[in-house]
């Protein structure tokens, strides 16, 4: 429930009513030293996400240069390019047109008796000479990506290329199941547990990922492993976010997500390219999760999930283990105040259990800004992933491209650390966006190389900018009564966009700048479209259906927080000092932190 801060008279002197989670924090304190400790526990997991994340991409790279394999030219003491200029036609129109394409076939061989042709002393194809597919598996240049991925030996190329991007597929499918299966634990054993068990089963499939040895068995272990991601973060994200004070809680999201991620992602193409096995890099990717074994000693359990669930003696005995830690002396009126609050909060929120989802189409404008909010989510998952494997058809040193597009997320947690409460969610959202659609076509005009790869990595900070800005939007703009179920669906939802990604860089097999047009334009979609949702900077967030069908009419749709505040814009606005980022004040309380 999000209140007013409203002074009361108790018998020592004048102090803020002490009525929800957050106006107990500054007694216990908002950001002392064991909050410092969660931010540091919250590295090795922040790794887990990044490589359950990305290292599918590494093993199941591509070198672009293959061929046909002719076993008959195998005992002759060629060099690969002379085999090439044998046995290998000229790329068709068709082919050349690909992103990555080579002068050569990568799909086809000339049909001929290559034993009687060498014997002739010929070195040279001619190209009036029959051609049919590859018939003996194919020969891969590992000049640029220096081992052989799952891809590669299982020779998911030409017909079967698209065998990569189903098995990315099959681990987002394994997103929406784990989803489900740990949301139901932390909503019923709570969020420790459900820590524990995702890494658990993700560390399991993961390296059980390295013995596969076809493609059923590995669409198998990535869906398991998929069952494993977003939970094996969020989860303890969240229970960090909780402990920390409302006015800390913008920059402690944004620089934990910014600071760890980008380390994690942009030093994972280094591992692959230094282990150079993906049967060893799906081990080594699964290490970190190790350390959810012992989360149960390192890690509190959320005092909020013990308040829903009831066990209000347990939170305040959590609060009063961080006062202890962090130095603060509490009196224990204080505690008895806050128990009394949160059983008649609880008492209260026994009336929302009546309502669903679908309550959230019932009403004509929440329905709007409902489905606006999943196409929001949609498009930019769609933008993201589509930007991650274009770019391995952008630049054939996908290790280096790869890490400073990574690098990315650092300058946009910064950004986002300082201009959100000033510039609020919208605008930012939009101009992040347009950013990346810009840079999305500035990309095409860019000579190949270097200058493509700079143009597309500055589009990636866009899309990151507006990725850590939706992970927010949601919780700050449904209702109370069904913000947790609002934002699951949303979340699920968004799993569709992540099937669909991979799938966009088959569009460079029409034409090679059809990937970036694509993003592109849906970049510039979804920035319009963010400019029709209400800003939730410094509003009142909606508790009731009504609430939130109404929240934002008052708006004007120039309004830009850091330029003008003239105009009242809601009829009452947040007044506790340091409230700026109120996704975390209700949300974190309300939503089922599996689900973020």
């Amino acid at each position: 429930m999000t209140v007013m801060v409203e002074n009361v008279k108790v018998e020592e002197g004048e102090r803020p009513k002490i009525e929800t989670f957050d106006d107990i924090l500054p007694y216990v304190g908002e950001a002392g030293r064991y909050q410092w400790f969660l931010f540091i526990v919250l590295l090795p997991f922040t790794f887990v996400y990044a490589f359950l994340y990305f290292t599918q991409f590494f093993i199941t790279l591509l070198p672009n240069e293959h061929w046909c394999t002719v076993p008959e030219l195998e005992r002759w003491n060629l060099t690969d390019e002379e085999k090439i200029a044998i046995s290998i036609p000229t790329a068709s129109t068709e082919e050349l047109k690909q992103e990555g394409a080579t002068s050569f076939s990568r799909c086809n061989m000339y049909n001929v008796n290559y034993t009687e042709i060498i014997e002739k002393g010929i070195r040279k194809a001619d190209p009036s000479w029959p051609i049919k597919s590859c018939q003996n598996g194919w020969t891969f240049n590992h000049t640029m990506i220096p081992y052989r991925s799952i891809a590669v030996e299982l020779e998911w190329v030409c017909d079967h290329a698209f065998l990569s991007s189903a098995a990315q597929s099959a681990f987002f499918v394994g997103s929406m199941l784990g989803g489900l299966i740990f949301g139901y634990i932390a909503d019923h054993y709570g969020r420790i547990p459900a820590l524990v068990a995702c890494n658990a089963v993700g560390f399991i499939a993961s390296v059980g990922t390295a013995f596969c040895d076809s493609f059923w068995s590995f669409c198998l272990a990535r869906l398991v492993v998929g069952s494993s991601f977003d939970n094996c973060f969020n989860v303890l994200f969240i229970i960090v976010i909780e402990y920390v004070g409302p006015k800390y809680r913008t920059l402690v999201a944004n620089m934990s997500f910014g600071l760890y991620f980008a380390a994690a992602a942009s030093l994972l193409p280094w591992i692959a390219y230094w282990i150079s096995n993906w049967r060893i890099l799906s081990m080594v990717t699964a290490c970190p999760m190790v350390v959810a074994f012992i989360g149960p000693w390192i890690v509190p359990e959320s005092a909020r999930w013990y308040i829903t669930s009831g066990r209000i003696d347990k939170a305040i005995e959590m609060l009063k283990k961080f006062a202890k830690v962090n130095g603060k002396e509490v009196k224990q009126e204080i505690f008895d105040e806050f128990e009394k609050s949160c059983r008649m909060s609880n008492e209260k929120d026994q009336s929302h259990n009546q309502y669903t989802v679908l309550h959230l189409f019932k009403l004509p404008r929440l329905s709007r800004i409902t489905i606006m909010l999943i196409v929001y989510w949609l498009l930019m998952v769609w933008v993201f992933d589509g930007h991650v494997w274009n770019m391995k058809l952008l630049d054939p040193d996908v290790f280096m491209s790869f890490s400073l597009a990574s690098l990315t997320e650092l300058p946009a947690a910064v950004l986002l650390a300082l201009f959100l409460d000033r510039w609020g969610r919208r605008w930012m959202g939009f101009a992040s966006m347009f950013l990346c659609g810009v840079f999305s076509f500035v990309a095409l005009s860019t000579p190949a190389g270097s200058p493509t790869v700079a143009m597309a990595i500055i589009a990636r900070l866009g899309v990151n900018v507006a990725a850590n800005i939706g992970f927010q939007y949601a919780a700050e703009m449904l209702p109370t009564v069904v913000r947790a179920q609002g934002v699951s669906l949303i979340h699920i939802i968004g799993y569709v966009a992540h099937i669909l990604g991979p799938y966009i860089i088959y569009l460079a097999d029409i034409d090679a700048a059809l990937p970036l047009i694509a993003l592109g334009l849906l970049s510039f979609i979804h920035s319009f479209l963010t400019l029709g949702l209400p800003e939730t900077l410094n509003q009142e967030l909606p508790e009731t259906l009504q609430e939130g069908n109404d929240f934002g009419k008052e708006q004007s749709f120039w309004w830009i927080p850091c330029i003008s505040s003239s105009k009242m814009l809601k009829k009452s606005y947040r007044k506790k000092k340091g409230l700026s980022n109120p996704a975390f004040t209700d949300s974190v309380q309300k939503i089922d932190c599996t689900r973020l």
